[in-house]
């Protein structure tokens, strides 16, 4: 039997579920009508931008979230980090002989910088300047010339102080009342020279240097200057000019050179106690001028003379040079019918004219003897010299005239007088003649007397010594061509 008395309760209870459904559904659907269009990104061309209560809910909900994770994740870390063990150093004291003190180390003095009883003077340093003599450098430090003449007299060799030259270096150690107690100078490359100075005299002490040669290896193309050549090659205006003086005789610098000319070259360098002292000298080199390869071997014969040689040992130096002053241009040249600059007509021109600025050394084109120096009729101030043989040379229009007199003999290379404009001439050069039985010969195309080769006996020991530079220009030489051949860049 059915208890007809719960049945409104539960019609009850089911009519308000049915209205609380209504209502949830009624307030969800206004609910996700108005989320479903939610967005942050609008339409900016259609509206500018604006931000709604619900767009603050959410941008707020994210702030929120974004600082908790900044304060929650670094905590972590740190509480799952473990503090370090600390460790435990323990010092003991440990007592040292004492050394004595009259002893020194020498170990230690020579890694401080100096040796026990090493010279604990204040020196004054002066370096040479162009012009100075050793007197001017005594007048400008106060010093009595009475001291520099001890020095002198207290030396069997006193050539280092009486030829001395601009960059040598003088130290001095002065009292307080102004007297010289000691001098100092290096002797040569290899030996330093300390004069002490006392009431008994000039005492000298003697200091080896260190002295080496290191060799050097250098390559360079001609494409505006030799010098400039020689500056992308690594190598000194100074040795340049020593590469032009070994192959001058078969080279004229002034107009044979062209652009793609090449060298190589084997020099050294002169280092003290580790320092680079000055340069040293071409040992061997090439040249390769218009094509044709010049080779220049440096090599001391029996006699004590040195001088470059060809592979076969040929001297390079020839009885003659092909050009006996530094000039600009050739202003002339050898001719046998030109009109006469001053004169104004047709003459015979038996010379060669180089200008060159005023007061630029001539040389004497080979060894011989002076035979004529005065003034001559068209030539002005004018030396002529007689060679060995059949052989003579005329220089012309000098401005004055070195140090040489009628009779006196001369060596190739050595200055007989300046460029000058004396004589007939409109300005400044040489007019030099080359004569052979007293005819004229062109100085620019006559073939020179060849100089004479080495020995048999000393060929051997020349081949000995040149055999292993020859090698290395080779070697040298290759390598250059094989890094400018277009194979060296690619297939391999």
């Amino acid at each position: 039997m059915t208890d007809h008395s719960q049945r409104p309760q539960a019609t009850r209870q089911s009519n308000r579920r049915l209205a609380i459904r209504r209502w949830a559904q009624r307030h969800y659907f206004q609910f996700y009508s108005r989320c479903a269009n939610w967005t942050f990104v609008q339409n900016v061309a259609a509206a500018p931008v604006s931000w709604r209560r619900e767009h603050w809910v959410l941008g707020g909900a994210a702030v929120t979230l974004i600082v908790l994770a900044g304060f929650i994740v670094p905590t972590f870390a740190g509480a799952t980090r473990q503090d370090p063990v600390p460790v435990t150093y323990t010092t003991v004291s440990l007592d040292l002989p004492q050394r004595p003190l009259d002893e020194a180390d020498p170990a230690i003095a020579a890694l401080a910088g100096a040796e026990p009883g090493a010279d604990e003077r204040e020196w004054r340093i002066v370096r040479v300047q162009a012009g100075q003599s050793l007197s001017d450098i005594f007048r400008e430090q106060g010093l009595s010339p009475a001291d520099l003449q001890r020095a002198l007299d207290a030396q069997d060799d006193a050539s280092a102080l009486r030829r001395i030259r601009p960059g040598d270096e003088f130290a001095f150690d002065v009292a307080a009342d102004g007297s010289l107690t000691a001098m100092r100078f290096d002797r040569g490359d290899n030996a330093r020279v300390t004069l002490q100075f006392d009431g008994s005299g000039v005492q000298e002490a003697v200091q080896d240097r260190l002295v080496e040669r290191r060799v050097q290896v250098a390559h360079g193309v001609v494409t505006r200057s030799l010098f400039d050549a020689g500056e992308q090659a690594g190598i000194s205006d100074a040795m340049v000019i020593k590469l032009a003086n070994a192959f001058g005789y078969d080279i004229d610098f002034a107009q044979d050179l062209r652009e793609g000319d090449s060298f190589s070259v084997i020099y050294d360098e002169v280092y003290r106690e580790g320092e680079r002292l000055r340069n040293g000298e071409i040992l061997a080199a090439t040249f390769i001028n218009q094509g044709k390869r010049y080779t220049a071997i440096r090599y001391t014969n029996t006699t004590g003379e040195t001088v470059y040689y060809t592979e076969d040992g040929r001297p390079l130096r020839k009885s003659f040079l092909r050009t006996p002053v530094e000039f600009t241009r050739i202003s002339s040249k050898f001719s046998t019918g030109r009109k006469h600059p001053v004169l104004g007509y047709m003459r015979a021109h038996k010379g060669v004219d180089y200008a060159a600025p005023t007061g630029t050394p001539i040389r004497a084109a080979g060894d011989g003897k002076v035979t004529f120096r005065g003034w001559q009729n068209g030539y002005g101030n004018t030396v002529i010299v007689q060679h060995e043989g059949k052989h003579t040379t005329l220089y012309g229009h000098m401005s004055r005239f070195a140090n040489i007199k009628v009779g006196q003999r001369v060596s190739q290379g050595s200055t007989i007088g300046y460029v000058g404009a004396t004589g007939l001439a409109t300005g400044p050069h040489l007019h030099y003649e080359f004569r052979v039985a007293g005819a004229h010969r062109d100085p620019l195309t006559v073939t020179l007397p060849p100089a004479a080769p080495l020995p048999a006996g000393e060929l051997a020991r020349f081949r000995q010594q040149a055999s292993p530079m020859l090698a290395k220009l080779q070697m040298v030489d290759g390598s250059r061509l094989a890094s400018s051949s277009p194979r060296s860049a690619g297939n391999g």
